[in-house]
């Protein structure tokens, strides 16, 4: 069975707390691809061997709830995570922590956003010129929403990155970099989330994002009454998992999973 390694990328006491970002890949990849193994690593907690990659056929570097960016010391094993996988020559996705995480290690620059967390719903997102014509798109039309939850975001384009979809809040919004035997997909929202997800982050007393649990109850709402999606921007057909995860499963075809998805995941 085809293998995808996960990198968590919070610490092991985040984790133990409920505060994984795996735990939503390995569901989310159980329905999306029921022919895919997906393994997870932890290099917070454990570096990184290269016998962990060796056969896998990608890995993701999942969302973030440390209170650090990327391009801080104490993301350090997680740099040392990314630079392994890279010189293996392996497909990377990144999500959110993971995108900036790429951006960062490719050349480019992160840090908080000007515009705040944007949290809920990433609202109205649009579609570049590039994004209209690129694979890790199929499926969306500008102007959706996806599930996010975050405070940085990508500053600094490296050279080569280009960006395919971006909103109000930030302009990158899914971007991807594939030269120099580097090949890298990343959004900083999260396909891989629920609603009811990011409700559990907040609930996370000691996380980065508590201070915002006031709209624990709104999300949580959304969450259990998909319909009502527009209190939050957004589109109730956004929240569906086959469409939400719409880009996993497209990096999946990009890869060569195409045959390890479900009939609901594919497209055409």
């Amino acid at each position: 069975m085809p293998t995808v390694l996960i990198i968590e990328s919070n610490t092991p006491d985040m984790v133990a707390a409920g505060q994984s970002g795996a735990r939503p890949f390995v569901t989310c990849f159980s329905a999306l691809a029921p022919g895919l193994e997906a393994r997870v690593a932890a290099p917070y907690a454990q570096p990184l061997q290269a016998a962990q990659v060796a056969g896998c056929v990608g890995v993701v570097f999942t969302g973030s709830g440390v209170g650090w960016g990327v391009d801080g010391p104490q993301a350090a094993p997680l740099r040392a995570a990314f630079d392994l996988v890279a010189a293996a020559g392996l497909p990377i996705w990144g999500s959110c922590n993971g995108l900036q995480l790429g951006a960062y290690m490719l050349g480019g620059g992160v840090g908080p956003s000007a515009n705040g967390t944007e949290l809920g719903l990433a609202c109205d997102i649009t579609l570049t010129d590039a994004g209209r014509q690129h694979p890790a798109m199929v499926g969306r039309s500008s102007g959706f929403s996806a599930p996010c939850i975050h405070r940085d975001e990508v500053t600094a384009l490296p050279s080569g990155m280009v960006v395919l979809a971006g909103n109000a809040h930030s302009q990158v919004q899914m971007a991807v970099y594939e030269g120099q035997g580097v090949q890298f997909w990343g959004s900083q929202y999260h396909p891989e989330l629920s609603l009811a997800d990011i409700a559990d982050y907040l609930r996370q007393r000691d996380g980065v994002f508590a201070r915002h649990s006031a709209l624990l109850a709104q999300i949580e709402a959304v969450a259990h009454s998909p319909s009502t999606a527009a209190t939050l921007g957004g589109c109730p057909a956004d929240l569906e998992l086959h469409q939400r995860a719409r880009e996993l499963s497209n990096w999946l075809v990009h890869i060569g999973m195409a045959e390890t998805l479900s009939s609901a995941a594919r497209i055409g």
